[in-house]
Formats: structure tokens, C-alpha cells, sequence
């Protein structure tokens, strides 16, 4: 049980990690480019260094995944990605959303909190069964 606990841990503190460098990701975007889809390319900025941060951190501490070719690698981010679409739509319309309804920054990154936390709750079983499934876990 302590393992299934500590990965428990793991992927939570990671999940929140990956949170955070996206939620920065979206702020820095958005003081750099301030235009008229500027939240839309906050987002999207924010996904792709949070999909490749979280990636590598699944990869080598919650799956222990060790790639014998760098085609193996990327065959596996490509899965990884695949799974992350509809935990990534999740994210993004509770996000969207807040902003729409509310208006401000506060309750926009406040969707995206909540979103992210269903979206990573979902990725894990989805990884766990269908792209690191003959690894470790």
C-alpha cells in the first residue's frame, strides 16, 4: 500500500508543479502579447510547457519509463499527448468559461485550477492504461 500511496503523492505534487508552470506560462504570455486572443494564446502556451514539464515527470518518477530509442520516446509523447486531449478540453472550457462568466483574472485562473485538477485526475488512468502500460505501474 505505501507504494501505491507515495505515487499517490508523486503525481499529486507533480500535478500541481505542472499547475503552477502553466498557470505561469498563461501569465507571462498574456504581459507579453496583449492582443485580441491574448487569453486564447495564454492557454495554449501554458498546455504545451505544462504537457512537456508533466510528460517528463510521469515519464521518469510515476511510470519509470526508460525509452530504448528516441523513437520510443516520442511515439510515447504522442500517446501522452493523445490522452491529454480530452482532459486538456476539460481544462481549457472550465477555464474559458470562469472568464466568460466572471470577468477577471482571479476567477479565470481559478477555472483553471479546478479544471486542471479534474483533467489530472482523469490523465492518470487514462496513462496508466493506455500509454505506460507494459511499464512499471
Amino acid at each position: 500500500m505505501g507504494n501505491v500511496e507515495n505515487i499517490g503523492l508523486k503525481y499529486t505534487g507533480f500535478a500541481l508543479l505542472a499547475s503552477a508552470m502553466n498557470l505561469f506560462v498563461q501569465e507571462i504570455s498574456i504581459q507579453i502579447y496583449s492582443g485580441s486572443f491574448d487569453i486564447y494564446v495564454g492557454i495554449l502556451n501554458g498546455t504545451i510547457i505544462g504537457l512537456i514539464f508533466k510528460y517528463n515527470l510521469d515519464k521518469n518518477y510515476i511510470f519509470i519509463y526508460h525509452p530504448r530509442k528516441t523513437t520510443d520516446d516520442l511515439k510515447t509523447f504522442l500517446m501522452y499527448g493523445l490522452t491529454g486531449t480530452a482532459t486538456t478540453i476539460i481544462f481549457w472550457t472550465t477555464e474559458i468559461l470562469f472568464h466568460l462568466i466572471w470577468e477577471t483574472k482571479i476567477m479565470r485562473y481559478s477555472g483553471a485550477a479546478i479544471g486542471l485538477t479534474f483533467g489530472y485526475a482523469a490523465k492518470y488512468a487514462l496513462d496508466k492504461h493506455f500509454v505506460f502500460f507494459d511499464r512499471k505501474n
